[in-house]
C-alpha cells in the first residue's frame, strides 16, 4: 500500500496549477492522486516520488492521497491560499512625481506582501482590511497597471494614469493680513494649461508669469491654510500660508 511522507510545496494558490512533489514509498502500478476528493494529473517519477499538478480548490486545507490497486495511502495536508483580486483604484490618476495616496479595493487582500505600480514597488502601503489597501504611488509616467502580490499569487490589475500636476514649492511672502489682497509670488513646477489657485478651499485671481511662477492675490481668510495650484490632473504639493 502506498505511503506519503511529504508534499512540497505544501501550499499553493486556490486557482491550482502548482507542481507538487509527493514523496513516500510504494508508488507503482495503476495510480490515482487526489487533492481532497479531486483527482489530478501526475507523473510517476519512481517508487518513492510522484510529481502532481494541484487542481483548483477552495481556500483552506485538503488531504493529498495516492491510491493504487492495493488501497489508499495516508493523507498529507496541502493548503489552498487565497489569490488576491483588485477591482478598483481611487483616484485612478496621480502625479508623475509620485506621492499620490491611492485606495485599492478588491478581495483576498489580507495577506498582501507587495503592491506594484507597473512593476515599480509602491512607496508604501497599508492593508486596511481584506477588501482595501491604501498605497502611495512611486514616481512614474504614462498608464500603468497596479497589482498586488500575496502568498497565493499575484492579482489581476487595475489601471493608473500618471499625469503632470502643478506642485507648489514656495510662497513669498508666506503670510499676510486676514483682510486679504496681499500679492503673493507662488513658485513651483508645471504651471501650464488651465489652472486654479486656491488658498485653502478658496479660489483666487492670479497671473501665470511662467511655468515655474504665479503671482496670486490672497483672498480674505483666517489661520493657516494650504496654497495649491490645480490643473487638469489635479493638485500636487502645497505650501502653508498664514493669515495675520
Amino acid at each position: 500500500m502506498p505511503t506519503i511522507t511529504a508534499v512540497s510545496p505544501a501550499s499553493g494558490p486556490s486557482t491550482g496549477g502548482t507542481s507538487v512533489v509527493i514523496t513516500g514509498t510504494g508508488f507503482g502500478g495503476p495510480t490515482t492522486v487526489r487533492f481532497g476528493a479531486t483527482a489530478t494529473t501526475f507523473t510517476l517519477d519512481s517508487a518513492t516520488q510522484i510529481t502532481a499538478i494541484a487542481p483548483g480548490g477552495a481556500v483552506g486545507t485538503v488531504q493529498v492521497t495516492v491510491t493504487d490497486g492495493t488501497g489508499a495511502s495516508n493523507g498529507v495536508t496541502y493548503e489552498y491560499l487565497a489569490v488576491p483580486s483588485l477591482t478598483g483604484a481611487t483616484p485612478g490618476q496621480g502625479s508623475t512625481a509620485g506621492g499620490t495616496t491611492v485606495v485599492l479595493t478588491g478581495t483576498g487582500l489580507s495577506d498582501v506582501t507587495a503592491v506594484s505600480f507597473g512593476g515599480v514597488p509602491a512607496t508604501s502601503f497599508t492593508v486596511d482590511s481584506d477588501t482595501q489597501i491604501t498605497a502611495v504611488s512611486p514616481a512614474g509616467t504614462g498608464i500603468v497597471v497596479i497589482t498586488v502580490t500575496a502568498p497565493g499569487g499575484t492579482s489581476s490589475g487595475v489601471s493608473f494614469v500618471y499625469v503632470v500636476v502643478p506642485d507648489v514649492t514656495a510662497l513669498a511672502p508666506a503670510s499676510g493680513p486676514a483682510a486679504g489682497f496681499n500679492t503673493v509670488t507662488v513658485t513651483g513646477t508645471n504651471f501650464t494649461g488651465p489652472l486654479t489657485v486656491r488658498f485653502g478651499g478658496t479660489a483666487t485671481s492670479f497671473t501665470v508669469d511662467s511655468a515655474t511662477q504665479i503671482t496670486a492675490i490672497a483672498p480674505p481668510g483666517t489661520g493657516t491654510v494650504q496654497v495649491s495650484v490645480e490643473g487638469n490632473g489635479g493638485a500636487g504639493t502645497s505650501v502653508a500660508y498664514t493669515y495675520l
